[in-house]
């Protein structure tokens, strides 16, 4: 398949899909996370956590933010943040280095102990594998317009469907279709991109 003609050339001579060549941090992002394979159930926890603040908000904003929320939710350790109380939701309400959404912050807290229960009744891994078992079965090709690309899949739908089964919140369709493509489940980066197929 030719490159999609939406494709942006960087001055380092990269080609990128447009969103990936708006500025450095889009850039970085691009290049080195999007699309990458993400394992484990803290790293997995951050990923949805993250998504789910972004709703209605830029990434990129949640993007220069991650560091401080990092900080703010113990590393996204979910143990200690499913054990979180009234003192913890008046400390992160505060905390100007995040996004202070009391919705959100409660949702984080709620998904944490789903996080928990789930890995107390299926052992360590257990949301790393629920989440990869929602992934696409086979390699499609990368889309060839921007416009190729959907908000939503079968397949976040019925992810959406069961983690909502397991007492998550804040996970709809379109929220966990971009965490699949954030977390390497599908390839949406565009044809010709020059980001490496992981």
């Amino acid at each position: 398949m030719s490159p999609s003609p939406d494709l942006v050339l960087g001055v380092d001579g990269v080609r990128r899909c447009p969103w990936g060549a708006s500025t450095p941090d889009y850039s970085a992002y691009h290049d080195t996370e999007w699309g990458v394979p993400v394992h484990g159930d803290v790293a997995v926890f951050e990923r949805l956590t993250l998504e789910a603040f972004q709703s209605g908000l830029s990434w990129l904003t949640i993007l220069r933010k991650r560091e401080s929320f990092r900080a703010a939710f113990d590393g996204f350790a979910y143990e200690r943040v499913a054990s979180y109380g009234d003192a913890d939701r008046a400390r992160l309400m505060a905390d100007v280095g995040i996004v202070r959404n009391r919705a959100k912050v409660d949702a984080t807290i709620t998904n944490a102990r789903a996080v928990s229960d789930l890995v107390e009744a299926e052992g360590d891994g257990a949301l790393d594998r629920l989440l990869w078992s929602f992934a696409p079965r086979g390699r499609r090709a990368r889309p060839r317009r921007l416009a190729d690309i959907v908000a939503t899949t079968p397949e976040s739908t019925a992810l959406a469907k069961e983690l909502k089964r397991r007492g998550f919140v804040f996970v709809g369709p379109t929220t966990l279709h971009a965490a699949m493509q954030a977390m390497g489940l599908v390839d949406d980066h565009l044809a010709g991109c020059d980001a490496v197929r992981r």
